[in-house]
């Protein structure tokens, strides 16, 4: 875990008095993603998971949908003190189409839309329909999956510096959780987890994620094939209108046995909720 999180020394103030004490940091480093030898794209990220990171990164975008679709990922040796950590290169199978090298991906770690050549271009055509996605979720459960999330961020504990996404099933059983300076890099994290185990599309799935819900968010659940995608905060208006499109269920606000429903709402029991509730949603 030691390169993701770094010790600095900070000064702090509390009640009036100063200290000098270490502190840990959640490390951030770009990731240059390569796929058969070319660069696709640049990220912010926190080093770990990154075979998966880029995995998820290039489902996200149309590129892949099976883990037969890569050859395998390896780190680069370009002669750099460092590029054995932060290159690496994607190989594809035969049959996978190339993506677009000239969109110039490069993606902070709070955006994952900047640098795209416009918002349309961020509207990869899915592989997987959600909208048919028979699950039910009681609504009990779903208040209940921020702190089973917050139970798996090992390096948040440390730092208090990482965003993370989780993914559940229907029942609330924990398959895989992953951490990240980057709401989107985390979400590609599991993306890339569920493509090496072979779960794409992930049916029946709940993706809980640790903070707010952008337009990206819901198009990387949707090209992943998630039928109920939760948030802790708040999703702007474009999240909405995309999970609305893609027949997905939205939740928001989810956090101290409440939830806010912006999607979807057919698949939430909302009876089961603490106190009570008149049952599901129409919407």
């Amino acid at each position: 875990m030691g390169w993701r999180a770094d010790r600095r020394r900070v000064l702090r103030l509390r009640n009036g008095a100063t200290t000098t004490r270490p502190d840990m940091l959640a490390v951030e480093e770009p990731l240059e993603i390569r796929v058969n030898g070319k660069q696709l794209a640049v990220t912010m990220r926190t080093p770990g998971d990154d075979f998966e990171l880029a995995a998820g990164f290039l489902v996200s975008e149309g590129v892949v949908g099976a883990r037969e679709d890569t050859l395998g990922i390896r780190y680069c040796d370009d002669g750099r003190p460092d590029s054995t950590l932060n290159v690496l290169d994607v190989r594809l199978a035969p049959h996978v189409d190339l993506p677009d090298f000239s969109r110039n991906f490069y993606t902070s770690s709070s955006c994952g839309v900047c640098g795209k050549d416009s918002l349309d271009a961020v509207r990869t055509t899915a592989r997987w329909s959600v909208a048919d996605d028979p699950v039910e979720v009681p609504a009990g459960l779903l208040t209940e999956l921020p702190e089973r999330l917050r139970a798996g961020q090992a390096i948040f504990e440390r730092t208090g510096g990482l965003h993370a996404a989780g993914l559940f099933s229907a029942r609330g059983d924990v398959l895989c959780v992953r951490e990240d300076v980057g709401r989107h890099n985390a979400v590609d994290k599991v993306v890339g987890w569920a493509l090496a185990e072979g779960r794409l599309p992930l049916t029946g799935c709940i993706l809980q994620v640790s903070g707010r819900t952008s337009f990206e968010l819901v198009q990387k659940a949707w090209m992943a094939g998630v039928p109920v995608l939760s948030a802790v905060s708040a999703p702007s208006t474009l999240a909405v209108d995309l999970a609305t499109e893609a027949g997905m269920t939205l939740a928001g606000f989810v956090r101290n046995g409440g939830l806010n429903l912006y999607a979807g709402g057919h698949r939430i029991d909302l009876a089961s909720a603490p106190g009570g509730g008149p049952g599901r949603t129409g919407s």
